[in-house]
């Protein structure tokens, strides 16, 4: 896959899913927004999930570490483009370590993650 194409399959679900690592928690038209573009993927829960684990948590994560990080809003393309090289390059080894270390790296938003799933089994009618 190459980077276009990630763009054009996950880049609006990776920037839907981004304020989860904001410094402030997600707004009730947040986790709108989120839903909405989420079933337009039309991915499983477990899908989901691991989505969150081997793409978003390993760049967002690092978000939160830095002390000179975005906290109110990200840069959309600076963050689509860490997003996008972290990806192409999630092969082999690295999806095996960042897979063995995502409990650590989804931690900081664990709270919100479980929120959003609630609320989309909700949306979904499985609840």
């Amino acid at each position: 896959m190459n980077a276009q194409q990630l763009v054009d399959e996950r880049g609006d679900l990776w920037l839907a899913l981004a304020p989860l690592w904001l410094d402030r928690e997600p707004s009730e038209r947040d986790y709108a927004h989120m839903i909405e573009v989420i079933e337009q993927h039309k991915m499983s829960l477990k899908e989901l999930e691991w989505m969150l684990r081997l793409e978003l948590a390993p760049v967002m994560s690092r978000h939160q570490l830095s002390v000179a990080s975005e906290w109110r809003k990200f840069d959309d393309y600076k963050l689509m483009k860490q997003l996008v090289n972290h990806n192409l390059k999630l092969k082999g080894w690295r999806r095996k370590s960042w897979a063995l270390f995502s409990g650590l790296t989804t931690m900081m938003v664990r709270h919100r993650w479980t929120e959003l799933m609630q609320r989309l089994m909700v949306a979904r009618g499985e609840v």
